[in-house]
């Protein structure tokens, strides 16, 4: 029998993973609703006509399909299963599959049920996603986002918070990261500023992979994307600009004073950089030329977050999209959110040592069984604590006291208390703290005010 495991790109979490994971998203949680983000939820699974169309090829390739219940080859005929072309294949067996992300099922939430919703909505979601991409150190093929969204609302005030949120997160996990910011329209802008702007996914694609790959590898993508070699000298100094913010918008201006779309994403930015500037923030705030972020909806402002102690790609992202709910019938509402990838979010903690010290154990308190005649006293005990909100556990079995202690310490329980035949006899019982050793005998109205949280 061969031994059990899990799909490549998924993990199980022991239960020290979890209490990390869930302080992660607590974290995030907390610092949602400080800002007025209201919860919701919606279907692992979606319709592909929900999903197809809305990442780009790229992000299309990437989803994951689920086969239709019963008989799923009932629609194909012999010709087509011996043409074996998936794509057609795929569009007749699978009508549905697993969300790729969580704002393309926002955008259709919001469509679905918009006569019960008050605009502006604000609303933050924690769910897992799936891509069918190669695993690979921080990349999983199931991993969870962190979203919160602004929809029915053009204020660029929605971006400065989502800023602020960014701020307010890693400042709690104790995080130091960099917050890049970018303009789509200013992409777009670059487009017609060199003549292709009938090219804009393609270049905006390849600008995306520029960290990762460099300059040449960039030149060569657009070159084998038809993008003409003038064109790409053209752009060379463009993406290679220098200086402050304020310098790179200033000398943009001159370059896009041609292009419309180029000259709004200008005027976005020197809005959105006015309110970041003497605002308090301590991230290192980069207005980033290069950021593009592939994905086709994203219309106006994209962000995107790295950790500046640790290589580990984005760990939280996003960006304005003007159009995304007229796909599904309802125009003219803008929106704009970010993203926190909560399992990057854990590794990179995880090897910096952030979770040490920060984590409590999930109980607090060992009872010791001494067997069927002192179990009343210890589950009065263990209630008691329980009622005062403490996590107490009264161990199952009277078994030998050396196994109770060896369990309390593997389990990184900080507190022992002991109840014996004289402790029982006085109305007492004796607290060990497991770190140092030091045992105090108290009354039972005094425990609870001997254990720190």
């Amino acid at each position: 029998m061969s031994k059990p495991s899990i799909p490549k790109g998924t993990r199980d979490f022991q239960a020290d993973e979890m209490l990390r994971r869930e302080f992660i998203f607590e974290t995030i949680r907390s610092v949602f609703r400080l800002y007025g983000y209201q919860p919701i939820e919606t279907p692992a699974m979606e319709h592909l006509s929900t999903l197809l169309g809305k990442y780009g090829e790229e992000g299309d390739r990437l989803i994951f399909r689920i086969l239709n219940s019963g008989d799923f080859l009932s629609g194909v005929s012999d010709r087509e299963l011996l043409e074996r072309e998936p794509g057609r294949l795929s569009s007749k067996i699978c009508e549905k599959g697993l969300r790729y992300d969580l704002t393309v099922p926002f955008a259709r939430f919001v469509v679905q049920h918009r006569n019960k919703l008050v605009f502006p909505f604000r609303r933050y979601q924690i769910q897992p996603v799936w891509r069918a991409d190669r695993p690979q150190k921080g990349r999983y093929r199931e991993f969870f986002q962190c979203d919160a969204d602004v929809i029915g609302s053009d204020s660029l005030l929605n971006e400065y918070e989502l800023v602020r949120i960014v701020e307010d997160v890693f400042s709690r996990l104790d995080l130091k990261v960099a917050v890049n910011i970018n303009n789509r329209k200013i992409l777009s802008g670059f487009a017609e500023y060199i003549g292709e702007e009938d090219r804009l996914t393609d270049i905006t694609v390849a600008i995306d992979k520029l960290e990762k790959t460099g300059y040449d590898a960039v030149y060569a993508e657009l070159r084998e994307k038809g993008i003409s070699a003038e064109a790409i000298n053209k752009l060379k100094p463009v993406l290679r600009l220098q200086g402050d913010t304020v310098r790179k918008l200033n000398e943009l201006e001159i370059l896009l004073a041609g292009s419309d779309s180029g000259m709004q994403g200008i005027a976005e930015m020197k809005t959105l950089f006015s309110m970041i500037e003497g605002s308090g923030l301590r991230s290192r705030i980069v207005f980033d030329l290069s950021l593009a972020r592939g994905l086709n909806y994203y219309t106006g402002t994209i962000i995107e977050v790295k950790s500046e102690d640790m290589a580990m790609g984005s760990i939280c992202g996003g960006g304005r999209y003007d159009n995304l709910t007229g796909i599904f019938g309802l125009e003219g509402v803008s929106g704009v959110g970010i993203s926190f990838g909560a399992d990057r979010i854990y590794d990179v903690m995880l090897q910096l040592g952030l979770f040490e010290k920060r984590i409590p154990a999930s109980t607090r308190v060992l009872v010791i069984n001494f067997g069927e005649k002192e179990q009343p006293y210890a589950l009065e005990i263990a209630n008691r604590l329980r009622n005062s909100g403490i996590s107490t556990e009264l161990y199952p079995d009277p078994v030998r006291l050396g196994k109770q202690f060896t369990y309390a310490g593997s389990r990184g329980i900080p507190y022992v208390i002991i109840a014996g035949e004289e402790e029982i006899g006085k109305g007492e019982c004796t607290l060990k703290v497991m770190e140092t050793g030091e045992q105090k005998r108290l009354a039972l109205e005094d425990i609870g005010s001997h254990i720190t949280a």
